[in-house]
């Protein structure tokens, strides 16, 4: 009444098999290689991250602060030369003062001074700034919160043998080497009467 059906390839059946086994070692492989891909790129994406969160907080965390500025009165009523005493601020990582730049700007000009040592008398004003420690602090560097150091800038150079008449203004933005940025405005006095210095 039924009957069996015995008369299939068993040739084909070894065929398909070998045939599924060949596409799932395929598809481990490709899983296999893809995975290895995302670790690298993860590994690799990590170090970025780890390497940019270290510049940011250093860019937030480390700060130059000005906390007392004068002008020099020239006998030509102008302020020819600022002198800015600066500390680093709570928090900060010691700040290389051989690696920090100003970026002065004016009305009249704007450049970018560089750091050119510690004596004022021999110093290119027009693209250097100066540095002297305060009470025998070190000249070159900020790694005290306690520690003073004051930054000259010839502004008579920069100016073009004039300085800063009365009621000028400038801004000086102080980056150093992490590229943290502290901008100070200075705001000349309208008058000077016969003072010889001037808070800017």
């Amino acid at each position: 009444m039924f009957e069996a059906i015995t008369d299939y390839d068993t040739d084909d059946r070894g065929q398909v098999g070998i045939g599924t086994l060949i596409v799932f070692i395929a598809m481990v492989l490709v899983a296999a290689i893809a995975a290895d891909v995302l670790i690298n790129t993860a590994g690799v994406l990590q170090s970025q991250a780890s390497d940019t969160g270290s510049e940011t907080q250093e860019e937030v965390a480390n700060q130059i602060d000005v906390i007392h500025a004068v002008g020099n009165v020239s006998s030509a009523d102008r302020v020819d030369r600022l002198n800015l005493t600066i500390k680093k601020s709570a928090g900060s990582n010691a700040i290389d003062l051989n690696s920090t730049t100003i970026q002065y700007t004016s009305d009249d000009n704007a450049v970018t001074l560089v750091h050119g040592g510690n004596n004022v008398s021999s110093f290119a004003g027009g693209s250097e700034f100066v540095t002297n420690g305060v009470d025998g602090y070190n000249d070159n560097s900020l790694t005290d919160t306690e520690q003073r150091v004051v930054v000259t800038i010839d502004t008579a150079t920069i100016e073009g043998g004039n300085g800063l008449q009365g009621g000028a203004d400038a801004t000086l933005k102080l980056v150093d080497q992490s590229g943290a940025q502290y901008t100070y405005g200075v705001k000349v006095p309208s008058t000077f009467g016969d003072k010889s210095v001037v808070e800017v």
